[in-house]
């Protein structure tokens, strides 16, 4: 099964957001970079039509993933179109 969850990259407080397989570890290798994470500067990248390929295949996105792409309004986008 695939998850979309964040994985810590480069200083203190930034994440990317991958889709991974559930059975790799936190740093394991991921399947794509779907976007990145930044809590200090509250700045968030997504790439939408990975994303949305990701979840139409079945992906679960973690807890904090979908807080992350709720408040981005990423599920209104979807719902809408």
């Amino acid at each position: 099964m695939v998850k979309l969850r964040l994985k810590r990259c480069g200083r203190k407080q930034r994440y990317r957001i991958v889709a991974i397989d559930v059975r790799s570890r936190r740093e394991g290798r991921d399947f794509r970079k779907v976007g990145f994470y930044d809590p200090i500067k509250n700045q968030t990248y997504l790439n939408v039509p990975a994303i949305l390929y990701f979840l139409e295949k079945g992906a679960q996105p973690t807890g904090t993933v979908y807080d992350i792409l709720s408040k981005a309004e990423f599920f209104k986008e979807k719902t809408s179109s």
